[in-house]
Parts: structure tokens; C-alpha cells; sequence
């Protein structure tokens, strides 16, 4: 039978082990992956890099081009998996609604007839936890004195979202099969 295409937001704060989930599962399933934040226009990224916290106005038309993504890939029969932050309601109803959402200004209403259907995964763990991580990482253009910032701004995903909760302290080949049980 015509199965429904999965759409996959692996989300959480920064640190918590979106992508490498995220491309673990993909590589796992054969699926198509995508990071987030290789899509921030430059002035994002500039923003980021001085520890400048995006805000709402920076990160919508971000989102926009998110769900256009998630949309063409869906269109074109294709299982996708995202690793992005989606950490407001706001942000995950424009990833499933696009441009839409913004103007209709309703985010309760996400229940009904979404534009796209994504399940999110939620990387959920504590913050110590995922500062250890952070100070571990080389390269990455978010310095930990924002996770506070992160974790001040998450709202975990909550009914009618679509959604599942995963404890970041598992191991990694734990969490992907926790994730794969769930849409399979």
C-alpha cells in the first residue's frame, strides 16, 4: 500500500544530539538527511558566530525555507529526516505550515488539517549533560554560555503536536531504535 512519507524533526537545544541522530537514523533507514543549520542565511550565521541569539524575525523565513524543503521532498515521495532546534510551539507550527502559520497567528489550531505531517523527535536531557557535551566540541559556532538562552526558550513539544520524547543520555544506537519503534 501507498505508505505516508515520514517527516522527521529531530529537535532539541543545541548540543543535545540532533544531527548526529539525525544522520544515524538516516544513514540507518536509507533515508534523506538535512541539517537545519546549514540553511541560515549568512547574517544568521554572522550573528551566531559574535554569540548573537537569533530572534524571532531572523529565524521565520529560516523556517519558511524549512518547510518548503520538507514540502518539495514530501511532493517527491521522499522520507526525510531534519535536525533542527524547533524549540517554540511557533517555530515547529511554521516547519509543519509554512508562511501560512505566521499570518494566521493561531498556533492552537495546528491539530487541524497541518500542511505537513512531521513527527518530532524530542532530544530531551539535562542541562549539565548537554554543557559537558558542548565543551567537547570543536568548531561549533555556539558557544555554551547561550544554552542557558537555549533551554530559557525551549517549549517542549505537547499534545496536539505530533511528537515523541527521547532521553539524550542514551546511547546513540539505543536512541535510534527508540525512534525507529515509533514510526514503524
Amino acid at each position: 500500500a501507498g505508505a505516508a512519507m515520514v517527516l522527521l524533526v529531530v529537535m532539541g537545544v543545541s548540543g543535545s544530539g540532533k544531527t548526529t541522530v539525525g544522520s544515524r537514523l538516516a544513514a540507518k533507514m536509507g533515508w534523506k538527511f538535512y541539517d537545519a543549520d546549514d540553511y541560515h542565511p549568512p547574517e544568521n550565521k554572522k550573528k551566531m558566530a559574535e554569540g548573537i541569539p537569533l530572534n524571532d524575525e531572523d529565524r521565520i523565513p529560516w523556517l519558511c525555507m524549512l518547510h518548503d524543503l520538507l514540502r518539495r521532498e514530501d511532493s517527491s515521495r521522499q522520507d526525510v529526516i531534519l535536525a533542527c532546534s524547533a524549540l517554540k510551539k511557533m517555530y515547529r507550527h511554521v516547519l509543519v505550515n509554512g508562511a501560512s502559520a505566521i499570518e494566521s497567528k493561531q498556533p492552537d489550531q495546528s491539530g487541524e488539517n497541518p500542511a505537513l505531517k512531521i513527527l518530532f523527535v524530542h532530544l530531551d536531557g539535562p542541562m549539565d549533560i548537554i554543557a559537558g557535551r558542548l565543551e567537547k566540541r570543536r568548531g561549533h559556532f555556539m558557544p555554551p554560555e547561550l544554552l542557558k538562552s537555549q533551554f530559557d526558550a525551549l517549549e517542549p513539544p505537547s499534545p496536539p503536536e505530533n511528537f515523541i520524547t527521547v532521553s539524550l543520555e542514551k546511547c546513540l544506537p539505543e536512541i535510534v531504535l527508540e525512534i525507529e519503534s515509533a514510526i514503524l
